[in-house]
């Protein structure tokens, strides 16, 4: 096989693996020629020098197959930015077809080992015990169970004594029963209380946001501790809020499973607690249906990369059990290709969805929307996407506009994005038939 028998990528695949719009224009800057030195390509990897602000040049590589990233740079992302300009000047037809350098050679080699090696540990790991994961399955309940009846027995006396108190002192309270839960192993109930520990002094109408908080986790506490009465999905979306995780392994075998040609419609990744998250939004051409797919990684550590943004992949979806099924698995795809401008909702139906998804889920914090027909407008001093008749979506703070502004020139988009309780986050719109990462 030689590098002409596979077919390179397209400027905007490779721009879609970036892991944000700032990553995607840093990129673009280190595709320059005079940044590299020898560079080539393979049929299975490309590689070269890129020249930083330090005397010794970054090492950068990039297997094809998955693709996988590495690059001496001290950069938390993936792929950095060396990794981008590299497989940009890859994909204008820059970089000549050569032996692997011996690095090269040494880190696919090392990296087709630890597949073997995890290959073989699953052949040889027998299976394991069901009675004692059962006992531990009922343990974990039960402690799930006794920390949902502490917390509501919390939350009410919260509310007897009225949230004013809260102010003084109440944000460390909110955490300390957070830990809490943490012992208890419920880790949906400790977030959601430190979510509301965040809202506390900020913003004129902070005690309405704290007791929506603080209502939705009395509603997880009190369905948790109902869960053999609530029907299965529903149960099962409960389960999950509370942080039970679902194996993999039972997604792909009895998840409900949906082919169609996927619009990926933004990727996001975000950093917690040590651990960087990133969803990806997909839309469904045939079906309609939307999904959300998350990948996991502690910083520094490759993330999943075979969903870039602003592509149309074939794939079929194993999702999640659950009452609004969204979140989903990979478990075949093809090769994605860059999508030209979809068509989109309109406001009042994509706000329709998003209440349907609600009544399903009411611990749904974000919903995928594609919208059509919006321009940035001002609006009550605050910037909005605005349609021909005047009804408006916020964007949410911190949200920087200046490329989508550039984008729209005052003229009509459509963008894919995230909509929740804070706003509209934008991830992706068109210029044209050109995504733009936002």
């Amino acid at each position: 096989m030689s590098v002409g028998s596979r077919a390179r990528w397209s400027t905007e695949r490779v721009i879609g693996l970036a892991p944000d719009a700032a990553s995607a224009r840093a990129g673009r800057a280190q595709a320059a020629p005079v940044r590299w030195s020898g560079a080539g390509a393979s049929p299975v990897a490309v590689w070269g020098y890129c020249q930083g602000s330090g005397k010794k040049p970054y090492q950068t590589c990039v297997e094809l197959d998955g693709p996988a990233f590495r690059c001496s740079c001290p950069s938390r992302k993936f792929p950095c930015k060396h990794a981008l300009g590299l497989l940009l000047r890859w994909a204008g037809g820059e970089l000549a077809e050569e032996g692997e350098p011996e690095w090269v050679t040494a880190w696919l080699a090392e990296r087709a080992e630890r597949a073997d090696r995890a290959e073989q540990r699953k052949e040889t790991t027998g299976p394991r015990d069901p009675e004692a994961a059962a006992k531990r399955a009922e343990r974990r309940a039960d402690r799930v169970t006794a920390g949902s009846a502490e917390l509501r027995e919390w939350l009410l006396d919260q509310v007897r004594a009225g949230l004013a108190g809260l102010e003084r002192g109440g944000a460390e309270e909110l955490r300390r029963v957070a830990a809490r839960m943490v012992d208890a192993q419920a880790p949906g109930l400790a977030g959601g209380l430190r979510r509301a520990a965040g809202l506390v002094g900020r913003g004129r109408d902070w005690p309405s946001r704290v007791l929506s908080e603080l209502s939705l986790l009395y509603l997880l506490a009190e369905a948790g501790s109902r869960l053999d009465e609530l029907p299965h999905a529903l149960a099962e979306t409960v389960r999950t809020r509370l942080g039970f995780n679902t194996e993999t392994a039972r997604v792909l075998a009895s998840g409900e499973r949906v082919s169609d040609n996927w619009l990926v419609g933004g990727v996001l990744d975000e950093e917690r607690e040590q651990l960087i998250t990133r969803r990806s939004w997909l839309f469904g051409e045939r079906t309609g249906r939307v999904a959300l797919v998350l990948a996991f990684a502690p910083p520094g550590q490759p993330l999943s990369s075979v969903l870039p943004a602003g592509h149309v992949i074939p794939a079929e979806l194993a999702f999640h059990p659950s009452a609004l099924p969204l979140r989903a698995l990979v478990a075949e795809h093809g090769s994605p290709v860059p999508a030209s401008r979809p068509d989109g909702d309109t406001i009042p139906v994509a706000l329709a969805a998003h209440a349907k998804a609600l009544a399903a889920d009411p611990w749904l914090d974000r919903w995928p929307v594609l919208l059509s027909g919006l321009r940035p407008a001002r609006h009550g001093g605050e910037l909005v996407m605005s349609d021909v008749d005047g009804q408006v979506l916020p964007l949410v703070t911190g949200f920087d506009p200046w490329r989508l502004l550039a984008v729209s020139a005052g003229a009509m988009v459509t963008l894919a994005g995230e909509w929740g309780p804070a706003g509209l986050r934008p991830l992706l719109c068109w210029d044209g038939d050109r995504a733009v990462r936002l």
